[in-house]
Parts: structure tokens; C-alpha cells; sequence
């Protein structure tokens, strides 16, 4: 099963029978669904991001886009998995209107991420030197390389399931972590310098 399915609560009625019944127009299943599955999506949302000021509006337009094109999803049981790629594809265009904007002169660039907001302070030493490396050289790479990085190693997911949830070829998705893991290798060979109080 691909890493990238959102894990559901065993209780209540399966994602199958969810997804049946909103199809069919049940209101209640359709809150169920975003119930059941709002919060891992608004922390998948985050740990791509890396941004907590547009995560509502992009955590709805996710769930606006999966409940309008239910009739899709071949199969009803993997509406979790389904999910997981509608995150990834979603953040990936705002990402690239992003940067397009900011190219053009119509956004300011972000401030830089604040990685101790993303990385548990009870984290191994070791895992929490690797996410700040990862947050801190996040921003300055092109967004496919990004997400890709973020998903093989913040979420955890093999090659293959990168490039599922990316829904991109396994060589294009072995280029793109390649490019981002180069540059994570760098950052972590150079840690920038600690500011003193």
C-alpha cells in the first residue's frame, strides 16, 4: 500500500461505502470524508508547504476538487491514496503560480521558513539537523525537486511512491531527488552559521 494513502479511523463506515454514498449526493458522507481525512491533509498540506498562511484555502480547494470529482476515483477504497496525489498535484501548481509571480514582479518573495515551527524539538538530534537542512534549502529550489524531497524524506515514501503521488515517471522522479538530495548534501556540508544572543 503506497505511503502516500492517508490513513482513515477504523471506525465508522469504510471509505468505499463513503465514497458511495457521495457520489450518490449524501451530505453526511461527504462531511465524513472531510472529517476523516481534514487533518492529515492539513498537515501533509503544511509539511509541503512549509507555510501556515494560505494552508485553509489550499486544504479546501483539495477537498472542493476531490468531492466534485469523486466519479474519477476507480477505486472507491483507495480514496486515502487518491487524496494524498490531489494534495501533492494542488500544492504543486501553487507553488509554481508562486514562483511565476514572484519571477514577474506581482509577489514578493517569502520570508524565509522558520524551520523549528516544522521540526519537533523531540525529534533525534540527527533527524532534526536533517529537516532544518531540508526546510532551509526548500525555498530555493525548483518546485517539482522540492516536493519531491519533501515527500521521500519528511513524509517518507519510496521512489516509486513519489512519483505515484507526484504522477510522474519513476526516472523523472529518481532526477528530481536526485537534484534535491544534491543539494540537501551541500546544505548539510555547510550548516550556516549560528547567530549568537
Amino acid at each position: 500500500m503506497s505511503r502516500v494513502q492517508l490513513v482513515s479511523s477504523p471506525q465508522g463506515p469504510s471509505d468505499a461505502a463513503l465514497v458511495v454514498a457521495a457520489r450518490a449526493g449524501e451530505q453526511w458522507a461527504r462531511e465524513a470524508i472531510y472529517r476523516r481525512y481534514s487533518g492529515l491533509a492539513f498537515g501533509m498540506v503544511y509539511r509541503l508547504l512549509g507555510r501556515d498562511h494560505e494552508i485553509d484555502d489550499l486544504v479546501q480547494e483539495c477537498f472542493a476538487q476531490a468531492l466534485a470529482n469523486l466519479h474519477r476515483l476507480d477505486d472507491p477504497q483507495a480514496l486515502g491514496a487518491w487524496l494524498g496525489s490531489l494534495i501533492v498535484r494542488t500544492t504543486h501548481k501553487m507553488l509554481r503560480r508562486r514562483a511565476v509571480a514572484t519571477r514577474l514582479g506581482l509577489r514578493k518573495p517569502m520570508d524565509p521558513l522558520d524551520a523549528d515551527r516544522v521540526v519537533s524539538p523531540n525529534a533525534p538530534a540527527d533527524v532534526q539537523a536533517e529537516l532544518r537542512a531540508i526546510y532551509r534549502i526548500i525555498e530555493n529550489l525548483p518546485t517539482r525537486a522540492r516536493i519531491a524531497l519533501v515527500l521521500r524524506r519528511v513524509e517518507g515514501m519510496s521512489q516509486e511512491e513519489v512519483a505515484e503521488a507526484m504522477g510522474v515517471s519513476l526516472s523523472t522522479a529518481k532526477r528530481l531527488l536526485a537534484d534535491g538530495e544534491e543539494r540537501l548534501r551541500e546544505a548539510l556540508r555547510d550548516p550556516p552559521p549560528r547567530s549568537t544572543p
